[in-house]
């Protein structure tokens, strides 16, 4: 995790550098709940009502100056503690150490030769904080009372950590003070880095992010200050905005999934020293071991002494790596730009795609993605372009022809076109498309290219910048696929060349190859995601005493959740408008792998 552990220069202090009132303060904060607590800005405003946010976020911000808790010295100072500690509790430290791996950060080296699936490291759950520990803490209390804490493990997290950070007797001490004590994630750009992702697909995520943060941070002052059960947390003579910046983005860049003690569910924990390791493209790795209670983690590849050992986070994004993890990975074999589409409910043949979809497994409006590699479309996408570009006989035969449900499998399969003019048209509909999102850049690939050339970029803006042209680069590739496949088919149907026709045994090979495995398209996740919805974890597989889990650093994004029930909702609505936190901010990103993602307005 080195790449999203850069860290600065901080000098500690102790005492605000100007005498704040406490109802002064109060005032400030009850000021800036109200302003996030706002319903969401009309199009185009979005930056405007950022700029705004950000603006009482730094007044606040300056009153607080100097009140943080800093620890002496640096980060790397405080690694031989973390490995002592990490070994007297039992955890594996003997074939690696931790080591500056210059750009990449620090990360975890190999001290002997280590073979592909080897176990190397595990970490016992007495070493991990997890929203249990939380539980059993001097959080407790308030958590019992509290439904947004009971809704939202990955706030739990960020702050149990904050309290353990101002106990001088807490356990985790020698890990808490191995972390950064600043992040690359968006939450720490300046105005003028945010700016340049102005209209990338990540942009929308990215002020999300900051407004849920703001928000959340301004529930949990006034919690903190107010609520009898938080009389005794740590946090009530000093809980800073970058207090709180700093757990939502060790939470963010570090949480997973792994099961409770009885196997029964998954919880959220921060597993140390395992999250040191930096990213590469492979495979998961890492499980949780309930017979020796213990997170474990074999070897991507064979590595030689000296080595950085690195595991594999997830078919992530690179924006998803930008916004919660904080670095940009240049070789990402998974990157992906998401796209929204829906068919219109004003459309005659309306009620007829809509049942056509449904009967495959796909709602009528979605968010998709585009792919770097090829097909740049998932099956799902195919299946979705299919349906929207129907006309009403091809309709028909897909809801009352014959074999009709049968024909329904096809649709996600490349080798069973619906007819030549479907294929042109679903082939022209997205050449536009990207033709379309192109145009919404304001600077075009050479000049992105020209501006990384420049040796006084900043960390941020350099990454930034990378992300921009990415998917421009996405963008292209599906333009230039589109039109290849458009004229492909062009040249079919002139030639009057045959549909290809498919037996009932082809029944069940119905995915591109490169796709999804050739499953129904029916029995596949659809890449669907709501508004401001966070990355999801890796899928979860629990079997037998072994829980294998997904390596989605951010899974639950501190600023993003999505997974809340009603009485949440109650509770968010009994706080009263003067503390409301928005619904989407707890209904906001799930924690299980994939495709959260900038939206785009859907035609």
């Amino acid at each position: 995790m080195g790449k999203k552990s850069r860290v600065k220069t901080q000098k500690s202090g102790s005492g605000a550098s100007a005498v704040v009132s406490p109802k002064e303060m109060m005032n400030f904060i009850s000021e800036l709940l109200q302003k996030c607590s706002s319903g969401a800005p009309s199009a185009g405003k979005e930056w405007e009502e950022y700029i705004q946010i950000r603006g009482l976020v730094e007044k606040i911000r300056k009153k607080q100056k100097g009140m943080s808790i800093v620890f002496e010295g640096s980060r790397e100072d405080y690694f031989p503690d973390l490995m002592t500690w990490a070994q007297e509790n039992g955890a594996s430290c003997d074939g690696f150490t931790v080591t500056n791996f210059g750009v990449e950060g620090y990360g975890l080296q190999a001290t002997r030769d280590i073979k592909a699936e080897e176990l190397f490291l595990w970490i016992p759950r007495k070493m991990l904080m997890t929203v249990e520990s939380a539980q059993n803490s001097v959080l407790g209390p308030l958590y019992s009372q509290d439904r947004i804490l009971q809704a939202m493990g990955n706030v739990t997290l960020a702050l149990h950590l904050l309290c353990e950070r101002a106990d001088p007797s807490s356990s985790w001490l020698p890990y808490i003070r191995s972390l950064p004590q600043e992040y690359d994630t968006p939450l720490f750009y300046q105005q003028d880095e945010v700016q340049l992702l102005l209209g990338t697909q990540a942009v929308q995520d990215v002020l999300s992010q900051y407004k849920n943060t703001a928000r959340q941070y301004a529930y949990f002052y006034k919690l903190v200050q107010t609520h009898p059960a938080a009389s005794k947390l740590p946090l009530k003579d000093s809980f800073t905005f970058d207090d709180y910046r700093w757990a939502v983005s060790s939470v963010m860049t570090r949480q997973n999934q792994i099961p409770t003690e009885d196997g029964s569910r998954v919880t959220l924990a921060l597993i140390p020293l395992w999250d040191m390791c930096n990213h590469t493209n492979g495979l998961i790795t890492t499980g949780y071991n309930l017979e020796d209670d213990r997170c474990e983690c074999v070897a991507l590849r064979d590595y030689k002494e000296n080595e950085q050992i690195y595991i594999f986070y997830g078919t992530r994004s690179n924006a998803e790596f930008v916004i919660h993890n904080g670095f940009f990975f240049q070789d990402n074999a998974h990157d992906r730009v998401k796209i929204k589409l829906g068919v219109s409910k004003s459309e005659r043949l309306y009620a007829m795609k809509a049942e056509v979809l449904a009967r495959a497994g796909i709602p009528a409006s979605c968010i998709f993605a585009l792919h770097c590699s090829e097909p740049p479309i998932s099956a799902q996408l195919l299946a979705f372009l299919r349906v929207f570009c129907m006309t009403e006989e091809e309709l028909k035969d897909y809801l009352l022809g014959d074999r009709a449900i049968n024909k329904i499998f096809t649709l996600g399969n490349s080798e069973f076109p619906v007819s030549w003019d479907n294929e042109i048209k679903l082939w022209t509909f997205l050449e536009t498309r990207a033709a379309l999102l192109l145009k919404t850049y304001k600077t075009t690939s050479e000049e992105d290219r020209a501006m990384l050339e420049k040796p006084d970029l900043s960390f941020h803006s350099r990454v930034a910048i990378q992300l921009r042209l990415a998917e421009k680069q996405i963008l292209d590739k599906v333009l230039a696929s589109g039109r290849t496949k458009r004229l492909h088919f062009e040249k079919k149907l002139e030639e009057g060349a045959p549909l290809p026709c498919y037996e009932e045994s082809d029944i069940a090979l119905l995915e591109n190859n490169d796709t999804d495995a050739k499953l129904p398209i029916i029995l596949h996740k659809l890449e669907k995601v709501e508004e401001g919805q966070e990355i999801p974890v890796e899928e979860q597989l629990l079997n037998g005493q072994k829980a294998v889990y997904g390596i989605d650093m951010e899974a639950n994004g501190v600023v993003l959740q999505e997974r809340v029930n009603k009485d949440v909702h109650s509770a968010l609505d009994s706080i009263g408008s003067s503390t409301q936190i928005d619904q989407r901010e707890v209904a906001s990103r799930s924690a299980s792998r994939t495709e959260d993602g900038p939206k785009e307005n859907s035609e």
